[in-house]
């Protein structure tokens, strides 16, 4: 299979996902039952912390070997990088996340509740984009760390985990009265970040190669930080919190299997 051509679908499947996620808007008449909502944040959320060990962190203690009995340090300072600039985003944009009735980031009365709901999932697609970038650098780059198939099933992986997320941003702006059609939009314009990231990584890593454990583990960072400042503590309040946690632990299994079986 050309290169470029598994570029283009590493970077277009996970915007795939959640276009297909937020289509569901035409099919469903009421908003997501608690339950589910409960048990696809928790889906995601495993995904997410899978995927930053097996497909990020691992391959860029891996691809750290000139660092010798330091070969911890990149991983270290890149998650730690991660962690502080989603930290920045988070707290600079103005978003609102589901079931919350106080927005967060720069207060603005400028700015509707449905476009920070919008924000809210955009600002965690940003690193879901970055780590497919970057691992496609990778083995673009020729690094051996990081094999066709490990940059393959990262994008499967957040593309899965992106289904329930498009329909999660879609269903609340139409219980808000916004029509399905804009719903939609709205929805398949979250995820359009993705690409956008991943093609900046993508530059970014190709042009200085040396830099790729530093990117591969802030990537993984700024994934961890989306799981656990967002993606947990929502599948947890309230009721049904077991189905998350039960529901995590199976995301987590069916990335770690795709990336060992794939990579």
């Amino acid at each position: 299979m050309d290169d470029w051509l598994i570029v283009l679908i590493c970077l277009l499947v996970p915007f795939l996902g959640t276009a297909l996620g937020a289509f569901l808007v035409f099919f469903m008449k009421k908003s997501l039952n608690v339950k589910i909502e409960k048990i696809l944040i928790g889906f995601a959320a495993g995904v997410m912390i899978a995927a930053s060990i097996w497909s990020l962190l691992n391959p860029a203690i891996e691809a750290s070997d000139n660092y010798k009995k330091l070969n911890w340090l990149p991983a270290s300072i890149g998650f730690l990088l991660g962690i502080i600039f989603l930290l920045v985003l988070d707290s600079i944009i103005p978003h609102l996340h589901v079931n919350s009735d106080t927005p967060e980031g720069i207060k603005t009365s400028k700015v509707k509740k449905t476009t920070m709901l919008v924000f809210a999932v955009t600002l965690h697609n940003i690193p879901e984009g970055l780590a497919v970038g970057v691992v496609v650098a990778g083995f673009l780059s020729g690094n051996a760390t990081v094999t066709m198939g490990g940059a393959l099933s990262l994008a499967i992986g957040i593309a899965i985990q992106n289904f329930p997320e498009g329909s999660i941003i879609s269903m609340p702006l139409k219980a808000e009265g916004m029509s399905k059609k804009k719903a939609f939009f709205l929805g398949v314009l979250s995820g359009v970040v993705e690409p956008i990231a991943g093609a900046i990584a993508l530059l970014i890593t190709g042009v200085i190669d040396s830099i790729l454990p530093f990117v591969l583990s802030f990537a993984a960072g700024a994934m961890i930080y989306v799981v656990v400042e967002e993606l947990i503590p929502e599948s947890q309040q309230g009721e049904h919190s077991n189905w998350a946690t039960l529901s995590l632990a199976i995301g987590f299994v069916l990335m770690m299997i795709l990336d060992i079986a794939l990579g």
